[in-house]
């Protein structure tokens, strides 16, 4: 008797021990993905910060028209952060996984989201920045509205009533960053405009995403992503709004390309991370996490660019953040255990 229950003791002792560690690998898996949501956000911030560098230096800060300039960024980054994934990916041994994806239908919904989400939003997104500054972070952040009200839509993903608050929350930061217009930006409202075209092109990007996503690598399509948008802007932008010359001309400039590769680095890292997180901690969770570059850009271009720091330019942008979280996630949800 004696011997049985030393030995049922001892079951015991092991079923609690395993249970640990499967609640600590649970904790650390989860405090991962969040790390990695953090990360994707951070990186995405300075990705803004570097590509308004870039556009500093000749010949981009000189170009004549508001398109050339801002999709030769657009190009250049996106095509970067492509090369460096790639290498990325050649390292976790997946290259032949780029082929096949794109002999898929899952890949070819994919690339109708990546030409949206690059080209159409990153373009209009760099054309805001160079239009009305700092201000186009924020705004850009509305895409987890749009992404919820394209769900709605087309998904048939009826939003709850924290969403839709999450939504008025969202719209009443925008509004509060438009109430005061910086001096010297004369195109501002156009800079905004363009702004929300990125939101709406991302919001888009992830309902294709949702179609085309749930199976294939997302190391794999970061990577295509970036390589099909770098390259359609390039190929096929540039040439129909006359931006060769300027692209010619940064390329020979060289101190703009050496700050876009480094702009190319942080996005593809941050869409490797955000993409992680994803998988991690849940789509809601990795974005609300993500959509925190409004913020981080916002003060990396105060520290770094001399941007001005209004009242209004800090409460929406905070209000904006606090909105996007409750369109895309119960913040609850953060400090929960298990997945979200």
């Amino acid at each position: 008797m004696k011997g049985n229950e030393e030995m049922d003791s001892g079951k015991s002792v092991s079923y609690v021990s395993a249970d640990t560690k499967m609640k600590e690998a649970s904790k650390g898996f989860r405090v991962k993905g969040i790390t990695n949501g953090l990360v994707s956000g951070i990186t995405y911030g300075i990705y803004s910060t570097l590509v308004v560098v870039a556009s500093g230096y000749d010949p981009l800060i000189s170009a004549t028209g508001i398109l050339a300039a801002p999709f030769v960024c657009s190009g250049l980054n996106d095509f970067f952060a492509g090369i460096f994934l790639l290498f990325y990916n050649a390292k976790q041994g997946k290259l032949k996984e780029l082929r096949r994806m794109l002999a898929t239908k899952p890949g070819k919904m994919l690339v109708i989201g990546f030409l949206l989400g690059g080209p159409v939003a990153n373009g209009a997104y760099l054309v805001g920045l160079a239009m009305a500054g700092a201000y186009a972070i924020p705004i850009s952040a509305t895409c987890g509205l749009f992404g919820a009200l394209f769900s709605w839509i087309f998904l048939k993903q009826k939003p709850t009533p924290r969403i839709i608050f999450g939504m008025l929350v969202v719209v009443a930061g925008a509004i509060t960053i438009n109430m005061v217009k910086p001096e010297g930006a004369p195109n501002f409202t156009l800079g905004i405009i363009c702004a929300f075209i990125a939101a709406i092109s991302w919001g888009l990007e992830g309902v294709f995403s949702s179609f085309g996503g749930a199976m294939i690598d997302t190391d794999v399509a970061v990577n295509l992503r970036q390589l099909i948008s770098g390259l359609f802007v390039i190929v096929i932008i540039l040439p129909i709004i006359g931006g060769l010359n300027l692209f010619a001309g940064t390329l020979a400039a060289v101190t703009p390309v050496l700050w876009l590769l480094l702009s190319g680095l942080s996005a593809g890292v941050s869409f490797l991370t955000w993409y992680k997180a994803n998988a991690m901690v849940g789509t809601a969770v990795g974005m609300s996490l993500n959509v925190t570059y409004a913020f981080w850009g916002v003060i990396f271009s105060v520290i770094f660019l001399g941007q001005a720091l209004t009242p209004t330019m800090v409460i929406g942008s905070v209000v904006i953040v606090i909105g996007a979280i409750l369109v895309t996630m119960n913040p609850l949800d953060l400090f929960r255990k298990g997945e979200a």
